[in-house]
């Protein structure tokens, strides 16, 4: 039987290496594609065919589901649900809100328990020091800082609507999941191709880079077509309207979406997506899984694609790449590979 994956080196583009001294100190290999307004191709590298698990890159598209199914979210609570969030005590508050309205708790969460990633909010958790809301926070890991517990707090709301069962919202064969497929397939215009368990718990399909591309355009020009779903539409809005709620105040995808007005959301293993207000979007997939030069590669697509101005890009970039450092002082930086470069000609 063949083993099921995504695509290979063989089939990768050369996307970005490290710069160290003037010498190649690592490559990244990786695929992308960005579709018109239309869903059609009009840029991509590498295989962007083969399945890849877009990860935390659908979570809109899961907040659409909770959003469809009931769920009765408004404004931070929207970005939240479609957030990769640092664990801030305002995420954590935002989600605590979230579970109230619905006359539920922490305990009904099934994602993991984590110490936030936010130094502050941790540091204020680990010392017993935290209150979210009215209520002190034991001095231990919390499943609210976990960086999904807003979508996982939509799903909990959407199956309080719905009088679904709340203990098993994570399972594949629930209706909010089966609404959650209905929604990506549709936005993707293609089959799921495989279904495995995410990092917090929740399933994660596997689809194309050219088919994530599609459903982030479609998504992204909601708000300014008046024949979109009207909640996706809401969801694009907020995203740009709270972007600290969708990752952290300083961090890549909130820089992206506060300076660029594109929405932006990273995925684990290397995902990335981005769209404009006119429906051009990109996927990339670095296929090392590390993510640090998916935003890079992706704004520079979109200025090949000319929907980001390329002068606009040098202060975005500045703000969200970390130099290489040696002996604490910059020695190099990440650098785009001639396959990119070539599409700016």
């Amino acid at each position: 039987m063949p083993t099921l994956g995504t695509f290979t080196t063989a089939d990768a583009a050369d996307l970005a290496y490290v710069d160290r001294n003037g010498f190649i100190e690592s490559r990244h290999l990786g695929s992308a594609a960005v579709v018109s307004p239309t869903g059609d191709v009009v840029l991509e590298l590498g295989d962007t065919t083969t399945p890849v698990f877009p990860r935390s890159s659908l979570k809109p598209f899961q907040a659409l589901a909770s959003m469809q199914s009931g769920a009765p979210l408004v404004g931070d609570q929207v970005a939240l649900a479609c957030a990769s969030h640092v664990g801030s005590a305002e995420h954590m508050a935002v989600a605590e809100r979230m579970l109230e309205a619905a006359g539920l708790s922490e305990a009904d969460l099934r994602c993991p328990t984590a110490w936030p990633q936010h130094g502050p909010t941790r540091t204020a958790l680990t010392r017993g020091e935290l209150t979210v809301g009215s209520r002190p926070l034991p001095a231990e890991k919390s499943r609210l800082a976990f960086n999904c517990s807003g979508k996982h707090a939509a799903f909990l709301w959407a199956c309080v609507e719905n009088g679904w069962d709340t203990a098993t919202y994570l399972d594949p064969d629930h209706p909010l999941q089966q609404a959650v497929v209905s929604v990506i397939e549709e936005y993707s215009a293609e089959k799921i191709a495989h279904l495995a368990i995410d990092g917090c718990g929740a399933p994660v399909p596997a689809i194309s880079l050219r088919g994530l591309a599609r459903a982030v355009g479609t998504l992204s020009a909601a708000p300014s077509d008046k024949s979109s779903n009207a909640r996706a539409a809401t969801i694009a809005t907020a995203m740009l309207d709270y972007p600290w709620a969708v990752h952290g105040h300083g961090e890549e995808n909130t820089i992206v979406m506060e300076d660029l007005g594109l929405i932006a959301k990273l995925g684990a293993e290397g995902v990335l997506i981005v769209g404009a207000p006119d429906g051009t979007a990109c996927a990339v997939k670095v296929l090392d899984g590390n993510g640090r030069a998916a935003t890079l590669v992706g704004l520079t697509l979109m200025a090949a694609a000319g929907v980001v101005d390329p002068n606009a890009l040098g202060p975005v970039l500045a703000k969200t790449q970390k130099p290489i450092l040696g002996g604490g002082e910059p020695v190099g930086t990440i650098r785009l590979a001639a396959d990119v470069m070539e599409l700016l000609d």
